[in-house]
């Protein structure tokens, strides 16, 4: 049976750091949490008659193994690699191992507005979109991005 939002769930992964979400530097990444961001994917999904499978990790190769979980179990790929955008190579090639799922890279702030060192990412490589500097909210829309990429045809927000 193929995969849809109804059988199977947009995997959501957050990279490093964003545990703090809510604490760290909130003048950069604003005040919601992390349970705040999983609570607004969820609504973004139910919308469609979806579910999410929220994760974080501060660890590169488990990351890594979540998106190869992706390949067998997930409708697509909502990714916020933070700090990983700009240094993993080992990311991007699991991306790239996705054939044919969806995969929409998000960062909270305008990466491009940051320092120098932030403006490239890796990720950007393999992912279907990108959205960055719209705060949490981009989480929402990426969520909306990948249901429209996994079913054509199905009405986004």
């Amino acid at each position: 049976m193929p995969r849809t939002l109804a059988n199977a769930p947009i995997m959501v992964l957050n990279g490093p750091n964003l545990n703090l979400l809510g604490r760290r530097q909130p003048e950069i990444y604003g005040s919601d949490t992390l349970a705040d961001v999983e609570a607004l994917c969820a609504k973004a999904a139910a919308v469609h008659g979806g579910s999410v499978d929220f994760r974080q990790s501060n660890h590169e190769g488990e990351l890594v193994d979540w998106i190869h979980e992706a390949r067998q179990n997930h409708v697509g790929i909502v990714i916020n690699p933070a700090a990983y955008s700009h240094t993993s190579v080992a990311i991007l090639d699991a991306l790239k191992a996705c054939d044919g799922l969806p995969v929409v890279e998000v960062h909270i702030s305008n990466i491009h507005q940051r320092e120098e060192f932030r403006h490239h990412s890796y990720v950007s490589l393999r992912a279907d979109g990108v959205i960055a500097g719209c705060g949490v909210q981009g989480y929402a829309f990426a969520v909306e991005r990948v249901a429209a990429l996994a079913e054509p045809g199905v009405a986004t927000v």
